[in-house]
């Protein structure tokens, strides 16, 4: 059992409401890519994965993207909610720089339906659904790779993603404290 503030010790969160992170964070940016591309959901890989897939044939359109990094920003609020027992609502904002990769003889043209479909409001409700907002979509560079003497069509479309994460933490009420008043008149 996960300690509360009157056990002392380390406080751990409690497990709802949960931001969606690793496996489900790069599910839902799957399911955004899949939706608005019109790729095949096996097409839309996520970026790493533990063991590493045979990559699709030149001929064939496919995608790769993951969060590259997290950026919080400083002094999250934390506030108390003396309701019930007591818990604390700690909330704070996160920049998720995203990177997409499409490969294909139709990676530009996946490309550019990515980006210009992220600015459709409609196409951003599951981000806005799990507390996120599109900041910006970067330039869209092309980065062809070689592989095995054949130039392999590739573009990059760099995202970047807004959200809120909030935790609730066991800090219980004050109930009472043992305390002494002192004063200076007699």
């Amino acid at each position: 059992m996960a300690n509360d503030s009157s056990t002392g010790g380390y406080l751990s969160p409690a497990s709802s409401p949960a931001p969606l992170e690793d496996v489900a964070l790069e599910n839902l940016l799957q399911l955004v890519v899949v939706g608005i591309t019109g790729l095949p959901g096996p097409m839309v890989r996520p970026r790493w994965q533990p063991t590493v897939p045979k990559q699709p044939e030149p001929s064939v359109d496919w995608c790769a993207i993951g969060v590259v990094s997290e950026d919080s920003d400083d002094y999250p609020v934390q506030q108390h909610d003396g309701t019930g027992d007591g818990h604390d609502n700690f909330s704070v904002h996160e920049t998720l720089p995203v990177l997409a990769t499409f490969y294909g003889p139709n990676a530009g043209a996946n490309a550019k339906l990515l980006k210009n479909g992220l600015y459709v409001a409609q196409n951003r409700d599951q981000l806005t659904a799990n507390n996120m907002a599109l900041l910006e979509v970067g330039r869209i560079v092309a980065v062809p790779e070689q592989l095995n003497l054949q130039w392999i069509r590739r573009y990059d479309v760099p995202i970047r993603i807004r959200r809120k994460v909030e935790r609730i933490y066991p800090v219980l009420n004050l109930l009472s404290a043992p305390t002494q008043l002192v004063t200076d008149t007699p």
